[in-house]
């Protein structure tokens, strides 16, 4: 087993908010204290114990082996960038201790780690520095740095004067080739555009394959399965749920409710449809028949739709929509069971599942609007929009996806698998193609 870089035993910060030194801030504080040192006393005293305690976290204890690419994921509040914040060494814990071996470059936030008077090219100095970088060490990289930042042009200018978005460019260039042995990277980047997320994670996939160690907190769960190799989900600063990435963001997208891979309508009266069909129960399932909302790039996808007829002899049409995370809708499969293909069903309980193929779908996460028609006269009678949501996780390790050997994302809405042939026509047949080029050809 390597050498752990980060060892966290019981760690917990407490906040106190709602008190007077919360609200002024810590500059206020200093100023209270100078005027009168005896005044401020007496506040402290007077205001210990107002104010509502809280645990950002609570008992955390962790290990994390050097090397290890390691994704962060939780709601809002759950202790994420308190966590990243005491391993940066911006804020102390309450208690507990923490053993870090390496140096530590971090990117939590606009403003973290850079002078605001200072130019770029200032800061990028002073950030080596930092981390104990020799200064030949950070101009052999420095061309490096500002190429990748984009901000070429402004170098030479104070940062106070950059935008939000050359601020974070530069300090993730900073912070990524500066070769630190731990780097720590918040949702900092939602900060930039499409195009520069895409250049970062790209960047932090070429850290990665360095064998250097990763701390990267996100709600891409499509960038933490393809970059991390273990995942935490962090919960009311307790670590709630340790492993696999495709497993962590399967039980954190399904943390908001029972699961985002079924929905069921147990009132028929209430339940989606008219007085022909009703709709009971919409389910993600898996060849072996489990509720699943994680699904390999490789496995095939069931989607179940159980639902009542209430009147005889009339022809339905199930189907439904697959819409991907930015709204698009993808395909819309018909349920061509040719047993019941324009056949008129009789009253009864029934259910039609279509299976979506392995290497079809692209990784991301989907959602399902499943709907039942009739066609004389055409007229939807029971739909449900977005009823059920699953993930397409896919492993980089797996030789026998449709990504290939290509290690980066890969564009497109969908991502099938086709049959490829390549035939080779030997050498003697390029040698006497009219484009080959030969030694006469060259004098």
């Amino acid at each position: 087993m390597s050498e752990s870089a980060i060892e966290v035993e019981n760690l917990s910060k407490r906040y106190v908010i709602g008190t007077a030194a919360n609200r002024d801030g810590l500059r206020h504080a200093i100023e209270n204290v100078i005027r009168s040192p005896l005044a401020a006393l007496r506040s402290r005293r007077a205001n210990g114990n107002k104010g509502e305690e809280f645990w950002a976290l609570d008992g955390l204890s962790l290990r994390i082996q050097t090397g290890e690419v390691v994704g962060i994921v939780g709601r809002n509040g759950a202790g994420k960038s308190t966590f990243l914040k005491i391993i940066s060494r911006i804020t102390e814990p309450t208690h507990g201790r923490i053993r870090i071996r390496g140096r530590v470059a971090s990117l939590l936030e606009v403003g973290t780690g850079f002078h605001a008077e200072l130019t770029g090219r200032e800061n990028i100095f002073l950030n080596g520095a930092i981390l104990g970088m020799e200064r030949a060490e950070i101009k052999r990289k420095f061309d490096e740095i500002v190429a990748f930042s984009g901000v070429e042009k402004f170098i030479n200018t104070p940062v106070k004067r950059y935008s939000s978005g050359m601020y974070v460019r530069l300090a993730f260039a900073v912070a990524a080739h500066l070769e630190p042995e731990i780097l720590i990277v918040d949702e900092v980047l939602a900060v930039g555009d499409a195009e520069f997320q895409k250049k970062c994670l790209d960047k932090m996939d070429d850290v990665r394959q360095t064998g250097r160690t990763i701390l990267f907190v996100s709600h891409n769960m499509q960038a933490i399965t393809r970059l991390c190799t273990r995942c935490l989900l962090l919960e009311k600063g307790k670590v709630r749920m340790d492993g696999i990435p495709e497993r962590v963001a399967a039980a954190y997208l399904g943390s908001g409710r029972n699961t985002n891979a079924v929905q069921e309508w147990d009132d028929p009266a209430t339940a989606p449809g008219d007085e022909l069909v009703r709709l009971r129960a919409v389910r993600v399932r898996t060849e072996q028949g489990e509720v699943s909302e994680s699904f390999d790039i490789r496995d095939a996808v069931g989607i179940e739709i159980e639902y009542d007829v209430l009147q005889s002899g009339i022809p339905l049409h199930p189907h439904y929509g697959v819409t991907n995370e930015n709204g698009v809708l993808l395909f819309v499969p018909q349920d061509v069971d040719p047993e019941w293909r324009g056949r008129p069903r009789p009253s009864g309980r029934y259910i039609s599942t279509g299976w979506i193929p392995g290497n079809f779908l692209t990784e991301g996460a989907f959602s399902i609007w499943p709907s039942i028609m009739t066609l004389g006269p055409e007229a939807i009678r029971a739909e449900a929009p977005d009823a059920v949501l699953f993930r397409v996780v896919d492993n980089l390790d797996a030789k026998d996806t449709s990504r290939g050997d290509y290690p980066r994302p890969i564009p497109g809405l969908v991502r099938p698998m086709l049959r490829w042939e390549t035939r080779y026509l030997s050498k003697s047949h390029a040698a006497s193609s009219p484009v080959a080029v030969t030694e006469e050809s060259r004098v």
